[in-house]
This record gives C-alpha cells, sequence and structure tokens, in this order.
C-alpha cells in the first residue's frame, strides 16, 4: 500500500555517502564495507535522520533499510557521547542508548553483524537479545558492562526489562523495524510497553521501518514519535523488475517431485556443478519438515528455518545457507521475513501465502541490490484461490505455465534420520492419552501378525529399490479378528 509523504519517484535519489554529515568513524565503516552510493529509502531518510528529524520508512525489501537506520543511530551516539548513560552503576543495571527492536531471532542477528561492521571504528559495546540461545549469557552481558546499543525481540527485551537488568532511560534513539510484522506476530501489546517507558519523544531520534508500513503502523508512528515524516520509495507497481516470475500448475500430490526437477536443473550449471541457490517457502512447519527430508532423500541438502527449531540450529543453517555450503533454504514467512542473504538466485513459493502482501516479501529475497533472479510459483488445487488477489496486489497477471513431464522426477522415498526418529519418540512420549486410547481399539499383535507396509509414495515418488510403492493390503491377524459383540451390561461404546 502506497503511502502519503515522500515519494522517491518525486525526488533525485542519487547521492553518495561522502554527500552527507557523516561523522568520518561511521564513513568509515561504510566503506569497509564497499558501499559508495545510497539506495533511494538511504538518500531520502538519512538527510532527516542525520537532522534530527524522526521518519517512518516503507521501501521494497533489499533496498537497504537496515544500513539506513544503523548509520544514523551510529551518528547520533558518535555526536553526542555520553559515557554515564551507558554505565553500569553499582546496582547492576546497565542504560543502552540506541534500542532497535525487530520481530524475529534471525533479524535480530543479522541487525547485529551489520552494526559491527558499521561500527568497527568507533568505540561502542553492541549487545543483541533473544529466544532461543543460552539465556543467563546474555542476561550477563547487560550487566557486566557498558552497552551502548541495544538490539532485541520484544519478548526477550521485556523479560530482562522487568528483572531491571537494564533501563530504557538513557535510550536516545529508537528503531522499529519491520512494524507490519509486529502487528501480524501479536507483539504490539509488548512493543506499546516499552515505548511507553522510554524518555519523551522530542528527547530521542525516533524512526520505524518496515516492507509495507499500513495505517496501524503510522498510527503507531504519531503516537510516539515526534511528528515523524513518511518516506516510501514504493512504486505504484509492486512486482519487482529484476525478478523473472513463473508460475506452474502442478497437482499436490506431484509438487515435491516438480520441486526436485526444478532444482536440480536450475541450481546446476553446464558442468553439473551448483551455482545457484534457492530459498524455498511453505506455509506450514509441518510442510517444512517433510520437504526438508524429501530433499535430503533425493541428494539436495538444505536448511530449514521455523519456529520451533532451536535457535542454534537456525543460525547454523542460516550461516550455512549464507556461506554456500548447503543450496537450498526451506523457511514459513515468520522465520524468512526482513533477512537479507547476498546470492539468492531462485525463491520458490511450495505453497502460496494466504496474504497477498507476503508474496511480494517472499520473492524479494532475490534480485536483491540490482541483481536479477527468479521466483517460481507451484499453484496446486488449494493455491489457486489465493492467485486473484495475488494478482490484484502486484497489478498484472503472472502468465501461467505447464511443465513439462521430463520435470517430474522418480524420487527415493528418504530414510528417517536419527534425529527425525528422536523427534517422532518425543512427540508420542507428549500424547500419552492418545496412545492409551488406541490400545483399547487396536489388537495387540500376534506372533502371526505380519507389519503394515509402509503408504505408497506421491506419484514420482518411489522406495530405496526403485519400485513403485502399492497399497498395502490387510494383514492376517486383521482379516481374522472379528468385531466383538458389545455385552448389554456394558455401557461403554468403543
Amino acid at each position: 500500500m502506497a503511502v502519503p509523504g515522500i515519494q522517491a519517484s518525486h525526488l533525485q535519489t542519487f547521492m553518495q555517502f561522502t554527500d552527507l554529515p557523516i561523522p568520518p568513524p561511521v564513513l568509515a565503516g561504510i566503506h569497509a564495507c564497499g558501499f559508495t552510493d545510497c539506495t533511494p529509502i538511504q538518500a531520502l531518510t538519512l538527510p532527516l535522520t542525520l537532522a534530527g528529524r524522526d521518519v517512518a520508512g516503507q521501501a521494497q525489501t533489499g533496498t537497504g533499510k537496515s544500513a539506513a537506520f544503523l548509520i544514523a543511530v551510529l551518528s547520533r551516539l558518535f555526536q553526542s557521547p555520553s559515557v554515564m548513560a551507558s554505565k553500569v552503576e553499582s546496582d547492576g543495571v546497565s542504560r543502552p542508548r540506541a534500542l532497535i527492536i525487530a520481530p524475529t531471532r534471525e533479524l535480530v542477528v543479522q541487525i547485529e553483524n551489520d552494526a559491527r561492521r558499521l561500527a568497527a571504528h568507533m568505540d561502542l559495546v553492541i549487545a543483541a537479545v533473544y529466544g532461543g540461545v543460552d539465556y543467563e549469557k546474555q542476561r550477563q552481558q547487560l550487566t557486566s558492562g557498558r552497552v551502548d546499543l541495544l538490539i532485541g525481540t520484544p519478548g526477550r527485551l521485556i523479560d530482562y526489562f522487568k528483572q531491571k537488568v537494564y533501563r530504557v532511560s538513557g535510550v536516545e534513539a529508537l528503531v522499529i523495524d519491520e512494524a507490519d510484522r509486529m502487528f501480524d506476530m501479536g507483539f504490539i501489546d509488548d512493543l506499546r510497553y516499552l515505548l511507553r517507558r522510554l524518555p519523551p519523544y522530542d528527547q530521542r531520534l525516533s524512526m520505524l521501518f518496515s516492507a509495507t508500513l499500513s495505517y496501524r503502523a503510522q498510527e503507531l508512528s504519531y503516537e510516539y514519535m515526534d511528528s515523524p515524516e513518511v518516506i516510501s520509495t514504493l512504486e505504484e507497481r509492486r512486482s519487482v523488475d529484476q525478478v523473472t516470475q513463473r508460475l506452474f500448475h502442478v497437482e499436490g500430490r506431484r509438487k515435491i517431485s516438480l520441486l526436485v526437477g526444478l532444482l536440480q536443473r536450475d541450481l546446476a550449471d553446464d558442468r553439473g556443478e551448483q551455482s545457484g541457490r534457492a530459498m524455498i517457502f511453505v506455509n506450514t512447519k509441518r510442510m517444512g519438515e517433510k520437504l526438508k527430508e524429501w530433499l535430503r532423500g533425493n541428494g539436495i541438502p538444505a536448511g530449514y528455518l521455523s519456529g520451533d527449531v532451536p535457535q542454534t540450529r537456525r543460525l547454523q543453517a542460516l550461516r550455512r545457507f549464507q556461506e554456500g555450503v548447503i543450496p537450498v533454504l526451506i523457511a514459513t514467512d515468520v522465520a524468512g521475513r526482513g533477512l537479507h542473504i547476498e546470492g539468492v538466485t531462485h525463491v520458490i513459493n511450495f505453497d502460496l501465502p494466504e496474504n497477498p502482501e507476503d508474496y511480494l516479501h517472499r520473492i524479494g529475497r532475490t534480485a536483491r541490490a540490482g541483481a536479477t533472479g527468479d521466483a517460481i510459483s507451484l499453484v496446486d488445487e488449494d493455491g489457486v484461490y489465493h492467485l486473484e488477489a495475488i494478482f490484484a496486489y502486484l497489478g498484472m497477471e503472472i502468465a501461467a505455465e505447464w511443465p513439462d513431464e521430463a520435470l517430474f522426477v522418480r524420487l527415493t522415498r528418504p530414510v528417517p534420520t536419527v534425529e527425525s526418529a528422536a523427534e517422532g519418540a518425543a512427540a508420542s512420549v507428549s500424547a500419552p492419552v492418545r496412545r492409551r486410547r488406541r490400545a483399547h481399539v487396536v489388537a495387540v499383535p500376534t506372533e502371526n501378525s505380519v507389519p503394515a507396509r509402509n503408504p505408497s509414495p506421491p506419484t514420482g515418488e518411489t522406495g530405496e529399490t526403485g519400485e513403485t510403492g502399492a497399497t498395502p493390503s490387510a494383514s492376517p491377524a486383521r482379516r481374522r479378528r472379528k468385531r466383538r459383540k458389545p455385552s448389554s451390561a456394558s455401557t461403554e461404546v468403543v
């Protein structure tokens, strides 16, 4: 949704960082990162934020929002040094001078890494707090020394704040990143809790950034910021020009077969070596886990990001994907939102998103910083109902294609790993009531019982021997079992 305010299309946005009043240490960090020219969102916001003006910025993903607010924050901290504000006093409570709030753990880690690179020539202490990792270690980081810049997710920030291990009375700069996702994830109450305890809005620099600046986010900015200037770099046509969008109609039972065929074709060069990287988006955690196993079983290593994956494993998967160790990363919208990963050549919507705005966020993972990329959507019988809303949001239709039969590969059924077996065992232990109830209705296996075979895989999938699976027939024990007539004295219905 376009918002009123300053539009990139109405201004000359070509600008270099040397044209701006950026302090020398910050400018040195910018040059060390290889940045010379400002992106449109940076060219529009930095002249305002460096002058102390609040902004609410909207831009497409991959346009440099993180650098835009980090440069402003670091410049603010350099120009108004205050050692006492960030000093841990005798009560063991730190007082950070800048606070950055982001909705997901991966985004917090990404912002922390960017901040350390840009502040490499400054005497600043940066701390990040988020769930899923050592709780006590993060707590000690806030109580054992000076903290200038604090980055975190709302839940962990509020947790430590209520324990009084840090205070926000000395905050000179505030950043709210991916504000619309804060609403979607239910963090708005937590966010307001923190904002109400900050210094008055006219005593700090405040910035709000988001890929889609909804009216709710604008209302939040007007409530807790000092007459912010609304900035937008979105054009009326919402599609990404550098992204080649394709749409394949396919039966749901054949989607995995087609996906493997597309990955084998598009992620290898003429010599058969890996030459691309793909992000695959799914709508549910269960589908993400299933997809990871099927890709692994067919020779395509993949990482997986979702809310219930332990944080250490999520960060490890993200790092291996960024370094090119694994060519595929599977993610849900929550886990994949806002991540900046260089070199993503393909984005594949295994499931079409229910929210049309998420489609734009997904395809924005590729074609970043002026590069080109491919966005492929696999549309099955359920996903077709979301197409109309996506087309309306984009302001255009994506031409549909019917995949060639050669792209449907014969799959090898994956062998359960020790890790997945352990997860399955944990799931069975977590549901003892259901297991006990089954014991009343399922016959106890006898020595003549034959174990049921695995159900046949989807069309195009085979077992490890290459034979197509067949629907198993009933076991001899099941055929011999007779229905028992309930006793007239029994009142329980089985």
